[in-house]
């Protein structure tokens, strides 16, 4: 897979909490196995290594993680995040004390596994609708205290991030529609009110479920209507109802056997909550080698002739 565009990495102070975190689950008290049985001096190499085709996705993060165990570390990358290897590809060459090795070795793992599963899905649902005029986003389906790493991993495998965050953009959802429905109000108030008060600059989007609520929508002038749940044969319709009198969007029950199909129904946009909800951990493994002592250069002595 060819990078087009530099992936913007995700910012350092996040890096550095999210990875803080992990490596207390595993070391506030220690690794009681490895200092029982390696001895302190003990050196060696380990080779972090991808046993299956992947779009890699967590160098930057296992960097921090050996960094944060041991400064001492020598890190050598073989791969860039968001590069596509193939079976028994070396990612990652980590030199040192072999405690230290063993001590992130599970921490470094777990972010590479999982966040090279969301890339690698990414991208092959990426690949699924090439040549449609659709871009394929996220959604904020993440799991909690790593959202800024799995929406990284997402851009990494082509796809786009939708919000971060519920600041960072209006989308009016069926249980809002239930809330304000107590009190007789419909999609179409419910857009012009969002629209009124929403901070310049926010598009209004409105989640619906029927060609009514579409309808709706479109009264209320929503910049993006998403049509939440349909078949592709509905979506069909509501698109061909809306006309380009707004952006749109697929979500609901998207996965990699029909987004195609949702595709060639030519929306503007497939939100898709499996990219991080639902993505394989990819199968990667770290092989650790004893580097051999080093003994002390003898020195040739001459004698005096």
């Amino acid at each position: 897979m060819s990078q087009r565009i530099r992936i913007a990495p995700p910012p350092r102070p996040a890096l550095q909490q999210i990875v803080q975190t992990a490596l207390a689950e595993d070391l506030t008290y220690g690794d009681i196995t490895s200092n029982i049985l390696i001895e302190e001096t003990v050196q060696a190499q380990a080779r972090i290594i991808a046993n299956q085709p992947l779009v890699v996705a967590g160098v930057l993060v296992a960097e921090e993680a050996f960094r944060q165990v041991d400064q001492t570390l020598q890190v050598t990358p073989h791969t860039t995040d968001g590069q596509y290897v193939s079976t028994t590809t070396p990612i990652l060459t980590i030199s040192g004390s072999a405690r230290s090795l063993l001590q992130g070795e599970r921490v470094a793992l777990n972010f590479f596994q999982r966040l090279s599963g969301i890339s690698t899905f990414t991208y092959k649902c990426c690949q699924a609708i090439k040549g449609y005029n659709t871009i394929l986003v996220d959604t904020r389906k993440t799991t909690p205290g790593l959202r800024v790493l799995e929406k990284w991993a997402v851009r990494l495998g082509g796809g786009h991030n939708h919000r971060s965050s519920l600041y960072d953009g209006v989308l009016i959802k069926d249980n809002h529609l239930a809330i304000l429905a107590t009190q007789r109000i419909e999609i179409t108030q419910a857009c012009f009110q969002a629209k009124a008060h929403a901070p310049h600059g926010l598009k209004i989007c409105v989640e619906v479920e029927n060609l009514n609520q579409v309808d709706q929508a479109l009264e209320g002038k929503a910049d993006i209507i998403l049509l939440d749940n349909m078949t592709s044969e509905q979506v069909r319709k509501a698109i061909l109802r809306i006309k380009g009198r707004a952006l749109t969007e697929v979500s609901g029950g998207i996965t990699l056997g029909n987004i195609q199909a949702m595709a060639q129904a030519k929306p503007n946009f497939i939100s898709m909550g499996a990219l991080t909800h639902s993505a394989p951990s990819m199968d990667i493994s770290m092989e650790i080698f004893p580097l051999p002592k080093t003994r002390p250069t003898k020195i040739q002595r001459r004698s005096n002739q």
